[in-house]
């Protein structure tokens, strides 16, 4: 392996996700379980940007290697782009999936289906111990449906159905969901950018 990294990140589904994209890179993906005395980090940006930046660099600093943090969410458009930032803590700060896609159904449910476009917002943070970071930000337009369909991904996956598909995240396959999720194309980028840096045998980014 030519890389180690950690992913700042407790989110176990999301681990899975950014693993599975990059599994073919030489690079060791560390989880913050190898470090329990590394505190999370506040999330109080003011958009999806600054949340990964501020996670990435925190975490590089405090375990002196390479980075890489995800902020995302979903922005519906009737909703003047709520939940945004605050996606995960929707129905509280101590909500999980469930209830937060149950007050996005009950707060959408006056609202017809023409207006009911939304998009899934992703935004990847790199960064050094140096304090040098890179982001890559992913997107994807769809609709919120009126109930729950499918049973796998996690967050909004079972209400979003993206733009000119008939099934929701929750119900497509982990590649079919790779290809087109906001996630899926901010690692794509994120991938591309580590496969260059592998190639410079020059560039020492972590000992």
């Amino acid at each position: 392996m030519d890389i180690t990294v950690v992913l700042a990140t407790r989110n176990k589904k999301k681990i899975t996700e950014i693993k599975r994209i990059c599994s073919d890179l030489r690079i060791r993906i560390l989880t913050l379980d190898a470090f329990p005395d590394v505190p999370a980090v506040e999330e109080d940006g003011a958009t999806f940007r600054a949340n990964a930046v501020k996670k990435a660099l925190e975490i590089s600093k405090r375990t002196g290697y390479p980075a890489i943090a995800d902020d995302s969410g979903l922005e519906v458009d009737a909703l003047d782009g709520q939940p945004g930032v605050y996606s995960a803590r929707y129905a509280g700060i101590d909500a999980d999936d469930r209830q937060n896609v149950k007050k996005l159904l009950s707060t959408m449910h006056d609202i017809p289906d023409e207006k009911r476009g939304a998009h899934f917002v992703c935004c990847i943070a790199f960064a050094m111990p140096n304090g040098r970071y890179r982001t890559f930000t992913g997107s994807v337009s769809g609709v919120i449906g009126r109930s729950r369909k499918g049973v796998r991904g996690f967050g909004y996956d079972p209400v979003f159905y993206p733009e000119g598909r008939m099934k929701t995240f929750a119900q497509m396959t982990d590649h079919e969901k790779d290809s087109l999720s906001h996630r899926g194309r901010a690692l794509g980028k994120l991938h591309a950018y580590l496969s260059n840096l592998l190639k410079i045998k020059h560039i020492k980014i972590s000992d």
